[in-house]
């Protein structure tokens, strides 16, 4: 959620903020705005809408300067209109703030600057007021100084970036459970929500740490920590480049980033296997000892992250023997869940940065618990506060609408689930050689379903206005269903929900009537022939039914469904997710573009969710 990027040193900043505004636009908006200091003051355009609406304002009213920010804003307080808008202005116009995040005090702190004339209804406008009154304060701090006093009274989350027309070329940054990066190189200072924004300028960063703020000036910045200390951030390298931030000939991320997985699913099974049957994770700061103690798993994720629990759930509980409970991660600290030392916390993530996965994995760790990080992104602020890291190769992924980082998260919990197996003494060397050595098979059998979606295609311009869509699986095929429901809605807003099969006759089939269609994802498992007969139930009240199958199920589902679309039997049964979720990955794409939707920027999401 909202984007940040801030530049300083460079001839004309502006055009360096644009451009990584572009970069950070996946993000989710719904207005942007840039501000730039020439000379003594502060110049500020920002609009409603895309970023596009924005180019138009500076070509009608250009802005220059060697400093400046950048914002995409995602509406919390107050509509999304000009007004609204980042960035804010103090009265006096010579203090600018954008911010990520909440301020959750921003009532209390308004009323005491009573008087004072607002001119938006945010919560951000606030911090520009009292930076200005800081600064007019009779010590008269610098800049850094007046930031770290007004953010010591700040409660909520934040990452603020801020300039005045006192300190020219300086912006002073500040970091509270709310991602923020900073980098110099050539001469130039960089600040940024996300790495995406630099990578054109810089492949090495460093993330602040919550309570850290930096002072970032041409080609330097200096940390200090809350009490005004020198402070290290958490410098990391990226491990990848401008052109796999691009579309490459794609007509958009999300169908690029779909084509991007058998390279994906290969890069994340890669390096977790010593030659001699024994599993190795990433980065792992736990005890084996203590791995082997545990007693019960809890997984917390949201979202697409959730389902792929799911999947790591049956996994760690058929290999590890250890019970495994899959949590909303925005409900888990909020119902005193049972946790202690023998309790082992896994966290997915696409970003590491999803706040509510992250209170509840800190939630966890403060009642004693290990806690493993599932995540894409090195140096994520989850990665970081872990006890292990598991990270996904997935490389990065643009489209709102996640694909390559679920099956790597997939993948990633099949080698979870084999690895606490071998701490648990629950698998020989032997098992789980032969188990990584059928799953090194599994991204050519995801470059064959990728590569030929005509039947997907079909089966898109078939049903693409159906006004009501059910998805129905078992035991795999359930995690799928449900990604299979929130991948449709998110990205073609049609009416779609999942339902465990074996519940229809509890309520869910009373939705049953001509004309909905329902999908069912029935691959040849060991709980095939129950879902056989789910689809017969369906098809006998009128629905239309398309179904997943593998090869090995095929023949049997096509009696049943109007469309069956094929995927290779998976080389072991907890690995068939991988595969039955690429056709309904590509089906919601499909129907969105037939339906004229922004595939990659949905209406109303973001792809990061750092605010509760």
């Amino acid at each position: 959620m909202c984007g940040i990027i801030g530049v300083t040193g460079r001839p004309s900043a502006v055009a360096d903020i644009v451009a990584g505004l572009r970069r950070l636009e996946y993000r989710g908006y719904d207005s942007a705005g840039v501000v730039a200091q020439a000379g003594d003051r502060l110049g500020v355009v920002k609009r409603a809408g895309k970023l596009d609406r924005l180019v138009e304002a500076l070509d009608g009213s250009p802005l220059e300067g060697a400093v400046g920010i950048g914002h995409t804003r995602w509406a919390t307080h107050g509509a999304p209109n000009d007004e609204n808008a980042h960035p804010h202005l103090d009265p006096t116009g010579r203090v600018a703030v954008v911010h990520n995040g909440i301020i959750e005090n921003y009532r209390a702190l308004r009323a005491e600057l009573d008087g004072a004339v607002f001119a938006s209804e945010t919560d951000t406008e606030v911090v520009a007021h009292l930076v200005a009154r800081e600064l007019d304060a009779s010590d008269g701090p610098d800049l850094l100084e007046a930031v770290r006093r007004v953010v010591g009274r700040l409660e909520g989350a934040y990452a603020l970036c801020v300039m005045s027309d006192r300190e020219p070329g300086t912006i002073v940054v500040a970091r509270q459970q709310a991602p923020l990066i900073v980098a110099a190189r050539d001469g130039v200072g960089f600040c940024a929500s996300d790495v995406a924004a630099l990578i054109e300028h810089t492949d090495t960063c460093a993330a602040l740490l919550d309570g850290q703020i930096a002072r970032v000036r041409a080609g330097a910045v200096e940390v200090v920590d809350a009490d005004g200390a020198p402070a290290e951030p958490d410098t990391y390298r990226v491990d990848w480049d401008l052109s796999a931030a691009e579309k490459q000939g794609y007509e958009h991320f999300m169908l690029k980033e779909i084509h991007e997985q058998p390279t994906a699913v290969r890069e994340t099974l890669l390096g977790h296997d010593d030659g001699a049957g024994n599993v190795l994770l990433d980065d792992l700061r736990i005890d084996p000892a203590v791995l082997a103690r545990v007693d019960k798993v809890f997984i917390l994720a949201a979202g697409t992250s959730l389902h792929a629990g799911m999947v790591g759930k049956l996994a760690i509980e058929h290999w590890a023997g250890v019970p495994v409970d899959v949590e909303v991660a925005s409900e888990f600290r909020y119902r005193d869940p049972i946790v202690d030392a023998r309790t082992l916390v896994i966290a997915y993530s696409q970003s590491g940065e999803t706040i509510d996965t992250i209170a509840a994995a800190e939630h966890a760790r403060d009642q004693g618990a290990p806690v493993i990080a599932v995540s894409n992104v090195v140096g994520s602020t989850l990665a970081r506060m872990a006890d292990g890291v598991l990270h996904t190769r997935a490389g990065p992924e643009v489209a709102v609408a996640s694909t390559k980082a679920f099956t790597t998260q997939i993948v990633a919990g099949l080698l979870l689930g084999l690895y606490l197996a071998q701490r648990r003494d629950r698998l020989f060397p032997s098992e789980a050689a032969d188990v990584l050595e059928r799953l090194a098979v599994l991204p050519d059998l995801v470059r064959r379903v990728v590569e030929d979606d005509a039947a997907i295609v079909a089966a898109a311009e078939r049903f693409r206005d159906v006004g009501y869509t059910m998805f129905i699986g078992r035991h795999g095929g359930l995690p799928i269903a449900y990604e299979g429901a929130l991948k449709l809605k998110e990205v073609s807003y049609l009416h779609a929900e999942a339902f465990p099969a074996g519940e229809m006759k509890h309520g869910p089939i009373a939705l049953i009537e001509p004309g909905a269609l329902v999908v069912a994802v029935a691959p040849d498992d060991h709980v095939f022939p129950k879902l056989v007969s789910n689809v017969q139930e369906v098809r006998a009240r009128g629905a239309a039914v398309l179904a997943v199958a593998t090869e090995g199920s095929r023949a049997a589902l096509e009696p049943h469904a109007d469309v069956v679309l094929t995927v290779p039997d998976a080389p072991l049964e907890l690995a068939t997710p991988v595969l039955t979720v690429l056709p309904l990955q590509l089906y919601a794409y499909h129907v969105a573009v037939l339906r004229g939707a922004d595939v990659d920027q949905p209406r109303n999401l973001a792809k990061t969710v750092t605010v509760e």
